[in-house]
């Protein structure tokens, strides 16, 4: 199922989670929303929110998913993962420099 993100404050709606302060229960789609819900936050209306993909999909277009040698493939997650990863990698090293005599 796909999120939902309202234009004026940013809040992601995900169907997965639903809404707890309005009582929506979790697995409600957007579409099956009532006429009168609103943004949790901000409270705009049900118009004001744009169709943002489903979620931990790559993001991007879909014609570009197939070069970066694969990293355009990957989720927000696992970018996050990758880069961090990296860094943690880069500075044990360095920190190993000190051993050295």
């Amino acid at each position: 199922m796909d999120c939902y993100e309202c234009r004026s404050c940013g809040y992601s709606y995900e169907p997965t989670k639903g809404d707890s302060r309005a009582k929506i229960p979790m697995g409600t789609a957007f579409e099956d929303l009532p006429l009168n819900w609103r943004c949790p936050v901000c409270s705009a209306p049900k118009k004001q929110f744009n169709n943002i993909g489903p979620v931990n999909a790559p993001s991007g277009f879909k014609e570009n998913l197939n070069y970066g040698l694969g990293v355009n493939r990957l989720t927000p997650g696992q970018k996050n993962v990758l880069i961090f990863g990296a860094l943690a990698l880069g500075f044990m090293f360095f920190i190993s420099l000190y051993g050295l005599k």
